[in-house]
């Protein structure tokens, strides 16, 4: 509705690690600890992503070592095995990989995240080509959004459209992402739509709406009327 939303591409970490599938196990764990990451892209030599290799998918290795004294923590299975046989980035990767495309809503990317509980995507291209990386604080910044924009975004694109015949015009003030709505408008069945649509707008952290009906029109005077 509103003509400023945010995308992925928008909030991405463009500078992205990633490794080709044929970078071996150690240069993984180099690559992740270097870079301080958690997970790498896989790609092949077109730049296309083929799949993830996680901290969690090295530590196979680690798990089903032998002599370990305790012993595997849950009964292994034949797939465990083969990841903890792998030695390169192609082997070890889960494929399909998670992406999200560069221009996703944000909602849309913290969606993917929670569906598939991670805590990273790779931003790709329709062609599946990396673009950048987007991480769960990165869909936060979008609430470090200037207080006054928000506003500006609000009174341009949202009042217009819910309130077209208001005679008195609605304030609207926003301080640390909360938005203040006060006024007086025509009908206040509106009032839950206006709340709902400016929860939409990009960086708004709560909405408090006093907004109220129209004004009570007096009664007509009848005193003194001519009596039929």
């Amino acid at each position: 509705m509103t003509g400023t939303s945010y995308a992925v591409t928008d909030v991405m970490t463009r500078t992205v690690v990633a490794v080709r599938r044929g970078a071996v196990f150690k240069d993984i764990v180099r690559t992740m600890r270097r870079w301080r990451v958690s997970a790498v892209p896989v790609l092949d030599d077109e730049g296309h992503v083929m799949g993830v290799v996680s901290e969690a998918d090295l530590l196979h290795k680690e798990e089903v070592r032998d002599g370990a004294p305790e012993g595997p923590a849950r009964p292994l299975r034949p797939d465990d095995l083969t990841r903890a046989a792998a030695a390169t980035a192609g082997e070890l990767m889960t494929t399909p990989a998670v992406t999200v495309q560069a221009d996703a809503t944000l909602p849309q990317a913290a969606r993917t995240m929670a569906r598939h509980r991670v805590k990273r995507l790779p931003v790709v291209d329709a062609d599946g080509t990396l673009l950048g990386v987007v991480s769960r604080v990165d869909l936060l910044k979008v609430y470090l959004r200037d207080d006054e924009d928000i506003a500006e975004e609000i009174r341009r694109e949202v009042l217009p459209h819910v309130f077209a015949d208001t005679a008195e015009p609605v304030e609207v003030r926003v301080r640390d992402g909360v938005v203040t709505l006060t006024g007086r408008v025509p009908d206040p069945a509106l009032v839950p739509v206006a709340a709902g649509w400016v929860r939409s707008v990009d960086g708004v952290v709560d909405v408090d709406c006093a907004l109220t009906g129209p004004r009570d029109r007096p009664a007509p005077d009848t005193e003194g009327a001519p009596r039929s």
